[in-house]
């Protein structure tokens, strides 16, 4: 039989991602993707994934043996994370600064945890001694963190938390998906128990793989609530003396049998995304930390003058502000989903609106990834200078490039 209709090939619009995230992956990353597969227990293969651990310990600033990929989006990996940290009833504290705070909530609520927040405004982000205070009050098994929140723009400062938690016999777990390479972040150095991040911010590529790191007190942790698939399982294998942890794709314990030595049958690796989490890390690592993260500094910086010329009111903590990302008050003049939507379909320049109680009230616009670079900033900052002027704004016009100009002039003197 003859198909009754042509069906066409997938041709996605050209777009310029310059919102919260996902951005446009580096055109490397792409053709990394694009390799032919290998069966996963092929020496080849294996070794691929050997080295993607150690890039991915030069990301995290870690030297943790377990460090490696979950397979899923960033969520995936915050869901590996506290699900199989989190025993029913553990106490578990989680500062909520924006939304993807409540989403470590709720993923430790559907864990079945005793969750215990504190929260600030959006826009502001907390002192350690309100930490220490909740974790003296709460004494948790757990204290989960959101580093950059892209739905506030804000980046938490966590190099003194990590001490208040070895004091107080609390894990630190920190969601760092969209701040990491785009802000500094030190594991080691900061006391960080678990780290989960995503691709799709400024490592540069897309959803769909999570980097992890977790410390040797994390996994001695885990390790107590192993067990192992009864079809594979062998004599040698003995269960952990805690409860087991209650999902089987997101088990840590077994996933790291997969990834180690024994290479025990979890699950079969993306392989795709496992050739593109390892170019993500190495185009970072040969430009070089300090210098990507700088980098995106630069970028945002420009950003945010460019923004600020137009006469723009920027929200939040500058102070605190990630370097990767910022929101701006859209003006009572105009229609914020018109002045997007323009961008979108005339320029090809997608920027965001935010969540929650800023849904419509700021837009959020991000320098990361392949994106935090120069021509970049400038063509979005043309096209918003000119929608805006197309929608009805009444405030400076045409100062926006000319001030990012500047800007980059200066940053070479």
């Amino acid at each position: 039989m003859h198909p009754s209709s042509h069906i066409e090939a997938l041709n996605p619009p050209a777009r310029l991602l310059m919102g919260p995230g996902p951005i446009n992956a580096d055109p490397r990353v792409l053709r990394a993707m694009s390799a032919q597969l290998i069966g996963q227990y092929d020496p080849a293969m294996t070794g691929f994934m050997n080295e993607t651990m150690a890039r991915y310990r030069q990301i995290f600033q870690t030297r943790n043996q377990w460090t490696f990929l979950i397979d899923g989006t960033s969520r995936a990996g915050i869901e590996a994370v506290l699900i199989s940290a989190l025993r029913p009833g553990d106490k578990v504290l989680v500062p909520i600064m924006g939304r993807f705070g409540h989403l470590l909530a709720e993923i430790a609520q559907r864990a079945q945890a005793e969750v215990h927040t504190i929260e600030v405004a959006w826009g502001e982000v907390f002192e350690p001694g309100q930490i220490e205070a909740a974790i003296k009050k709460v004494q948790p098994k757990l204290l989960a963190m959101v580093q950059g929140d892209t739905s506030t723009t804000m980046n938490q400062p966590l190099e003194h938390i990590g001490e208040i938690c070895k004091r107080h016999d609390v894990l630190f777990y920190c969601d760092a998906t969209a701040s990491i390479m785009g802000n500094t972040l030190k594991t080691d150095e900061w006391g960080l128990d678990a780290v989960s991040v995503g691709l799709q911010k400024c490592l540069g590529g897309p959803s769909g793989s999570a980097p992890v790191t977790l410390s040797d007190q994390f996994v001695d942790w885990v390790r107590k609530r192993k067990k192992v698939e009864a079809g594979i399982r062998t004599a040698a294998h003995q269960d952990g003396i805690e409860p087991m942890i209650r999902s089987n794709y997101f088990d840590l314990p077994m996933i790291m049998d997969y990834w180690g030595e024994e290479r025990l049958n979890h699950h079969t690796e993306a392989t795709s995304m496992l050739y593109c989490a390892a170019e993500c890390a190495r185009i970072a690592i040969n430009e070089g930390i300090d210098e990507t993260i700088a980098r995106h500094k630069l970028h945002g910086d420009a950003m945010l003058t460019g923004v600020q010329a137009l006469g723009l009111e920027v929200f939040g903590d500058i102070s605190n502000k990630m370097n990767n990302v910022v929101g701006v008050y859209i003006p009572d003049s105009v229609d914020g989903d018109k002045v997007r939507g323009q961008m979108l379909t005339d320029f090809g320049i997608e920027i965001g609106t935010s969540f929650g109680p800023l849904h419509g009230k700021i837009w959020r616009i991000g320098t990361m990834g392949y994106n935090a670079r120069k021509s970049a900033v400038l063509q979005t900052l043309a096209c918003l200078d000119t929608c805006l002027q197309a929608n009805g704004y009444k405030g400076p016009k045409g100062e926006a490039g000319g001030a990012a100009l500047s800007f980059y002039q200066s940053q070479q003197a």
